[in-house]
């Protein structure tokens, strides 16, 4: 969509500025927009506002939508070591297995979202793994309990973490166990300028057409390190529809490609109506 954009902004014009085309590598694991920023970016490419967009299963190919304001959450990483005395399957009273307190330690988690943050904030918190070192006939004496969490704010996110703490060590604690945890902070909110969500909004009306675009009515938990450059220079994130593809991470999952003129339409849209030659 990138490629597709530069070409029809270099064979038509209609534009009057410097486009800068930015092809950012390893989203999924939040490190390439930091990497690229470390590298020099914003000094040796300078740029005053940027723009992005993200497939999105589900939505109609050509349909666009967006939000102004928070659009994507932050998200943070943590595991839980729990560790204790494994033994025979049949003897769990003569050692001092994990596996019923981490099962209880994953349901624990669950309780810090609904009954220790407010309604009122968006947040989750998913366990994603659960590995122990058991086998058919023997208890574990470790396990291992992964998973994220994601927030609109810095206050939730730390709320978080310390629930999470009081929980593990009080699941641990009434198992005869011990916890171990850590905690870290991947991905930043990702929030629109609200001007920006606006042209953008008209970029993409002058390319879909206004049935086809929409405002997003609420934010998704998703995480996206796009947001690290919205740190630097306002911006727009917007989504694009992929039609009824398999969802976002599903192994089945494919990008259709009737979606790229579409793409390439919107980006060449928002440059001319931002670097207008009028």
């Amino acid at each position: 969509m990138l490629l597709g954009a530069a070409k029809l902004l270099a064979q038509d014009g209609g534009f009057d500025g410097t486009v800068r085309f930015i092809f950012q590598p390893a989203e999924e694991w939040g490190k390439g927009a930091l990497a690229m920023l470390d590298d020099g970016l914003m000094e040796r490419f300078p740029f005053e506002e940027i723009y992005a967009l993200h497939n999105m299963p589900g939505f109609p190919i050509g349909h666009f939508e967006t939000r102004p304001g928070p659009i994507m959450s932050a998200e943070d990483n943590f595991e839980i070591v729990l560790k204790g005395i494994g033994g025979h399957a049949a003897r769990p009273h003569a050692g001092n297995e994990v596996l019923v307190a981490a099962c209880a330690l994953v349901t624990n988690l669950q309780t810090i979202v609904s009954r220790r943050l407010s309604p009122a904030d968006i947040s989750v918190v998913s366990v994603t793994e659960f590995i122990t070192d058991g086998t058919r006939n023997a208890l574990p004496g470790l396990a291992r309990i992964l998973g994220d969490a994601r927030s609109f704010r810095p206050e939730v996110s730390a709320e978080i973490e310390k629930q999470m703490r009081v929980i593990a060590e009080g699941t641990a604690l009434a198992h005869n166990v011990s916890a171990e945890m850590s905690y870290t902070r991947e991905f930043v909110p990702l929030v629109n300028d609200e001007g920006l969500v606006e042209e953008a909004f008209a970029a993409a009306r002058s390319v879909f057409g206004a049935n086809h675009v929409g405002t997003a009515r609420e934010p998704m938990t998703g995480s996206e390190d796009f947001a690290r450059f919205l740190e630097h220079v306002p911006g727009c994130f917007v989504f694009l529809g992929n039609g009824n593809s398999a969802p976002l991470h599903n192994p089945t999952y494919d990008f259709n490609d009737a979606g790229l003129i579409h793409g390439a339409g919107f980006h060449a849209a928002i440059v001319r109506r931002r670097l207008s030659t009028a």
